[in-house]
């Protein structure tokens, strides 16, 4: 599942649809209120022309009526000044304003029309129906209306609007950008440190690594980055060592073609010289011949050394079982160092390594005649079997004083030897017979207190098992 691009997908969903979505809404609701206060306009004149009628309507009937009572064609009502504690209290305010006449609307929500007039010290009064309009529900109404108008009126809805609208709608999006920001951040800074470990990486710098913090396609990718940069620092370093070596070997094989060219005469020589003398003084010669003849001896012993150095052997990788090859090794080497007590510390798992048997054989032996050296009488070695990271490994610990840093940085070097009598070779030819069939030897912590070395192999393929008579 492509986790990254149904998460960048969803940043792109996120980041539109959703201001989308909102500015719609905003919009929306905005615009339908708009549409609502725009009937305000259509009300406003409305009731203009309800009042306009009304007041038409009011006149005309004012008129209709006054014409009907001077016509006698509507009978008044007569309110006598003899009667004038009796009047109602309209008529009263009506004769005490000293007005010649007067028009009021009566009757219940302003039904009827009512003229009054003097005549004398009385007031006659006339009536008549409006024909079922209702001045007073009529001028309520109005009055309404001109009070929802001026309330929309005293605001600037233009200015209103935009306001809103520009601040919900920046809101919105100023949300969306940071949200947006920040989840671009989190996707884009392992990129960013990737690519970064990249640039030191091509630049040269083989220790450069990131640090992984995701479980997703970017924090695979940082592993895989990170695996890589290792394998490909220890490739290197072993393409370098074997380049090192390489030099060597071609300096050790001129070294012991000419070493050997010299010796086979001085033997010859020693020997016939010897055979000529005679008895004459004869003890003398035969020492000093002996003297030469092992001091040549050992100038061969070298000769040797040197040449297997030199020397490339064919790899035949085969199963092995590490458990019995430790065992059969110490078993073989013990009886020469009576005085090491040696322990073992076997894998159950019974691990197999898929390299060549007389490579292991020679490294295994050579660390433990090291080790045995090193922890001298008394002492204790330690064998180890086991398998870590996908390699079988053995191990050979010591109790012996440990090494110098000195010693680490050069350990693996030829020519370089830290006991009395060594050449220095041992632990180069192990090393390049553990990288020769697909491992590696590496300097480990010490159990015992002294020297430890790893020794990494290739594990067998499941199914395949070590030769009975080979493990």
């Amino acid at each position: 599942m492509n986790r990254l691009r149904n998460r960048l997908i969803g940043i792109f969903l996120a980041a539109t649809l959703v201001p989308l979505a909102a500015t719609l809404w905003i919009t929306t609701s905005l615009l339908d209120r708009s549409l609502s206060y725009a009937t305000t306009g259509d009300l406003d004149s409305l009731s203009h022309s309800l009042q306009r009628a009304g007041k038409q309507l009011y006149q005309q009937s004012c008129q209709a009526l006054k014409n009907d009572a001077l016509a006698g064609r509507v009978q008044p009502v007569r309110y006598l000044a003899a009667d004038r504690a009796h009047w109602p209290a309209p008529v009263s305010a009506f004769r005490e304003s000293g007005d010649p006449e007067r028009f009021r609307v009566a009757g219940p929500d302003g039904g009827r029309i009512e003229y009054l007039a003097r005549r004398g010290n009385d007031v006659w009064q006339w009536s008549a129906g409006l024909g079922g309009i209702r001045l007073d529900q009529l001028s309520r109404e109005y009055r309404h209306a001109r009070e929802i108008i001026e309330k929309r009126q005293s605001r600037d809805l233009l200015r209103g609007f935009t306001y809103t609208y520009v601040l919900l709608a920046a809101s919105v999006w100023i949300v969306s950008l940071v949200l947006l920001v920040y989840l671009a951040h989190r996707i884009s800074r392992p990129i960013q440190q990737l690519t970064a470990g990249l640039s030191q990486f091509a630049a040269g710098d083989l220790a450069a690594r990131v640090e992984e913090r995701r479980d997703d396609e970017i924090g695979r990718a940082i592993r895989a980055f990170n695996e890589m940069a290792e394998r490909l620092r220890r490739s290197t370093e072993r393409l370098v060592y074997l380049t090192q070596l390489a030099s060597w070997q071609t300096l050790a094989r001129k070294m012991a073609h000419e070493l050997k060219n010299s010796l086979t005469p001085i033997r010859l020589t020693v020997e016939e010289m010897v055979a000529r003398y005679g008895d004459h003084d004869r003890a003398f010669v035969e020492q000093a011949a002996q003297i030469v003849i092992e001091e040549v001896e050992s100038l061969e012993r070298r000769v040797r050394s040197f040449s297997q150095f030199a020397a490339e052997p064919p790899v035949l990788p085969e199963p092995l079982d590490l458990n019995a090859l430790m065992e059969e090794r110490v078993a073989f080497l013990k009886s020469g160092h009576p005085e090491v007590a040696y322990d073992l510390r076997l894998d159950a798992g019974q691990p197999t390594a898929l390299a060549d048997q007389d490579l292991v054989k020679g490294i295994l032996t050579n660390l433990l005649e090291n080790a045995a050296d090193a922890a001298g009488a008394g002492g204790h070695v330690l064998g180890i079997t086991g398998v870590s990271n996908g390699h079988a490994l053995m191990e050979v610990h010591d109790s012996g004083p440990g090494l110098t840093e000195q010693a680490r940085q050069s350990l693996f070097q030829p020519s370089i030897s830290f006991k009395k009598g060594g050449m220095g070779l041992g632990l180069s030819i192990s090393r390049k017979g553990a990288l020769l069939t697909g491992g590696d030897i590496v300097l480990v912590k010490g159990e015992l207190g002294g020297a430890a070395f790893r020794v990494l192999l290739p594990v067998a393929p499941n199914g395949i098992q070590a030769h009975p008579d080979r493990g």
